[in-house]
């Protein structure tokens, strides 16, 4: 059994998000125990397991360290690169079954573009939530922009939005993990997804950081799934608008930059969202 790493949301080596991606061909998955142990060997924060399901399609599971989960962008950019670098794919139209439901991928000869799951606006906080939350980044209510709250959305996965005031802001939040963790027991969710608007420069989107310190993920340096929920979220508030390309850069505190690019379109009254960009292959190696 083979595996490869890619370095996803990125266009050079050592940079991006990591994800290990074990290619199945038509075969079956692995017993669970072997998928979460080399998920917790290869230390990145998913591994992705796919095996081919037809001519055009393939079914995909998601382990992070500590357990499987529903959806992840980055490990899905990751996997369908592999498969086109390797030559099991060409570039095309694909679909895709996940616990998170059947998704379609379209795979270019420079980027992968995923659907989200359908956008679901999870609950709002009190003032007291609220202060909470940012107190378990050494931050107060003053740090957050006026007219943007934060708010559990999602596109796959269930994080917690939450906005600050500017760049500087964002770097200096030090994360309580152990309150972190406690915090999305207590509300249901993946982690924390903490951003700042656009600035001068940026194409539509915002900066952002990821924690998951509950799944064994401090710190995160792109996530799909959490900007595609910000591309709802930023688009339900006007600062987003249909049929736009937006794009998210996070990574920077953790010295691997990384640009995740997302679409959000309306038909027929219901909203999609797409989230896309490169990857590059870094490593492969395999399981004796």
């Amino acid at each position: 059994m083979h595996f490869y790493i890619a370095d996803a949301f990125a266009a050079q080596r050592f940079s991006g998000n990591q994800a290990g991606v074990v290619p199945l061909g038509e075969g079956h998955f692995p017993e669970e125990e072997l998928m979460r142990s080399l998920a917790g060997e290869l230390k990145h924060s998913e591994t992705a397991f796919v095996r081919r399901a037809g001519e055009r399609s393939f079914h995909i599971r998601y382990f992070t360290p500590a357990e499987e989960v529903d959806l992840c962008g980055h490990a899905t950019v990751a996997a369908f690169t592999v498969l086109r670098e390797t030559g099991e794919i060409p570039a095309g139209h694909y679909a895709l079954h996940t616990r998170s439901g059947d998704l379609k991928v379209t795979v270019e000869p420079e980027a992968v573009w995923m659907d989200m799951a359908p956008p679901v606006e999870g609950r709002t906080f009190s003032q007291g939530e609220q202060a909470e939350l940012y107190h378990a980044y050494g931050l107060t209510l003053a740090d957050r922009p006026e007219g943007l709250e934060p708010q559990a959305v999602s596109t796959g996965l269930l994080d917690i939005l939450l906005p600050v005031r500017d760049i500087a802001v964002l770097n200096r939040a030090r994360q309580d993990e152990a309150e972190v963790c406690r915090l999305s027991e207590r509300y249901g969710v993946v982690g924390v997804h903490m951003f700042c608007p656009k600035t001068e420069g940026l194409c539509e989107g915002a900066y952002c950081r990821n924690f998951a310190p509950l799944y064994a993920i401090p710190e995160e340096a792109a996530t799909g799934t959490s900007n595609g929920a910000l591309t709802f979220y930023l688009y339900r508030r006007g600062l987003i608008s249909p049929g736009e390309e937006n794009c998210f850069i996070q990574g920077i505190a953790m010295g691997k930059p990384s640009e995740i690019l997302s679409r959000l379109t309306q038909e027929d009254g219901a909203v999609r969202v797409r989230v896309g960009g490169r990857a590059v292959l870094t490593l492969r190696g395999e399981v004796l």
